[in-house]
């Protein structure tokens, strides 16, 4: 969908413009429901996990918003490193990096641990995933 931003003066985004046509389907796909009438509500159980209450910074959300890049990508971009900058500090090459930012990537433990360093924040921070294992 192409989206256009119209900012303030400070330059904070203000208003989106999308196509008639993107913004008419989005009008029929919500007339399709009547949130009203909680008895068609549908109830969905809530799963108590171990990140429960882990934040993103803004700034890491805004870079994975307006670039389209994975979590990884959003934190080292935010402080100002290189694929490759990383790929040396993690002792691996520069495209298995950009595998670990690939946008469905899920990083292992010792390796989530290891660019939370690097990246200076949480470990509950670098991924959005669950992990394959550990």
């Amino acid at each position: 969908m192409d989206v256009q931003f119209i900012a303030d003066a400070d330059g904070n985004p203000q208003y989106a413009v999308i196509p008639y046509a993107d913004y008419f389907r989005m009008l029929l796909q919500t007339a399709e429901y009547d949130d009203e009438n909680e008895d068609d509500w549908e109830r969905i159980d809530k799963e108590s996990g171990t990140d429960d209450g882990v934040g993103l910074p803004n700034d890491v959300c805004s870079i994975m918003t307006y670039e389209n890049v994975s979590l990884q990508a959003a934190w080292r971009i935010l402080r100002g490193l290189s694929q490759q900058e990383v790929a040396d500090k993690l002792g691996i090459s520069q495209s298995a990096v950009s595998q670990l930012e690939a946008l469905d990537s899920r990083p292992q433990k010792r390796t989530r641990e290891k660019l939370a360093a690097i990246y200076g924040c949480p470990q509950e921070q670098i991924s959005l995933y669950f992990p394959k294992e550990g």
